[in-house]
């Protein structure tokens, strides 16, 4: 695949911004390059523009090169940066699983590109034929999140294979959850795939929603066009503090994951017990997918006992479904209780 044929002429044709630090090699003893204020520290500096000191550490925990890495502010930049690079507006398409994360969508609506759902199975399995008949020659990506957002369920490299040796695109497979997914990461793919970008996030498993850092993973062409097009400074000196602290703590990690995983079936076993739940749905994610009688009321009624859960009842394939975060178990105790008093 030549990643360069799916590029906007006009991002080919670019001049990315260019920062003195950019093209200084060496020590510095001196930064009289961008006009910052030298008398005010400690943030008077403007961040490093590729973070490679933290793209190192990601790709070992990963099993990658750092030059396969692109660091976005959330999933969302990343999301976003697929569009503004690939996509010509009122041109070009993409094609998605439906029901799924929602920013696909909305990114393709700022980006004015078309956007075209395809219904899942109804037991939210992937059908790679019907996923491939969406597509036509302005098709530019299919995104597939997996585990996948908001019915829990994670697709198979087997289920994936199809899209990916048949579509001549991009394939993005959003693992936001891969961390409470016991299966393989397409991460160690990349070299063998060159249209896949897989995107991670320190917003669930690592713990880190306020910090806002995405990844994005994908072969060095993907990752020089990214980095060609974004921000200079898009990454903030507060954020990679934080990620490098993280990165250092990676088996911690790791087992509050586990520990989650195990939290997750002990709440689903809970909520499956109730009257009023109709099906708890098998998930590899950090939430479930609850069926019930009425989850209007249902949200309703929780809301006004100070309890947020997500309404998804107006979502494809969803009715009737409330989607449920695992919290702590001080959390899942107080929404038992209060489901029990709704039996009641």
């Amino acid at each position: 695949m030549d990643i360069n044929k799916l590029v906007r002429p006009n991002i080919l044709a670019l001049k990315p911004y260019s920062c003195a630090r950019d093209e200084f090699k060496g020590s510095a003893r001196a930064f009289l390059d961008a006009n910052e204020n030298a008398f005010m520290h400690p943030y008077n500096r403007y961040p490093d523009p590729l973070n490679m000191d933290v793209k190192e550490l990601i790709a070992g925990i990963n099993g990658c090169r750092g030059s396969q890495i692109f660091l976005g502010v959330g999933s969302d930049e990343c999301i976003d940066m697929v569009y503004r690079v690939f996509c010509r507006p009122g041109v070009d398409n993409v094609v998605a699983i439906d029901p799924t994360y929602g920013m696909y969508s909305v990114c393709a609506a700022i980006n004015d590109v078309e956007y075209r759902p395809v219904p899942l199975n109804a037991d939210f399995s992937l059908d790679a034929d019907r996923v491939l008949a969406a597509t036509d020659s302005n098709t530019k990506a299919i995104w597939v999140c997996s585990p996948n957002n908001p019915t829990g369920n994670a697709f198979a490299y087997e289920e994936l294979r199809a899209l990916l040796e048949r579509f001549d695109g991009l394939v993005i497979v959003d693992e936001a959850y891969g961390d409470f997914n016991d299966g393989e990461s397409m991460i160690s793919r990349l070299d063998a795939l060159p249209g896949l970008i897989v995107l991670r996030t320190f917003s669930k498993a690592w713990g880190n929603a306020a910090i806002r850092l995405g990844m994005a993973f994908a072969s060095e062409t993907v990752i020089d066009l990214f980095n060609k097009v974004k921000y200079p400074y898009n990454i903030n000196a507060l954020t990679r503090s934080q990620a490098m602290d993280m990165l250092g703590r990676a088996d911690e990690v790791a087992a509050l994951a586990a520990e989650i995983v195990k939290v997750r079936g002990d709440l689903a076993t809970r909520l499956a017990a109730l009257p009023t739940v109709r099906r708890v749905y098998p998930s590899q994610a950090n939430f479930l997918l609850v069926k019930v009688d009425d989850a209007d009321a249902l949200y309703s009624y929780l809301s006004g006992r100070g309890i947020v859960v997500r309404n998804r009842t107006n979502v494809n394939l969803c009715d009737d479904c409330l989607r449920v975060t695992v919290g702590t178990p001080e959390e899942n105790d107080l929404l038992i209780s209060a489901l029990n008093d709704y039996e009641r």
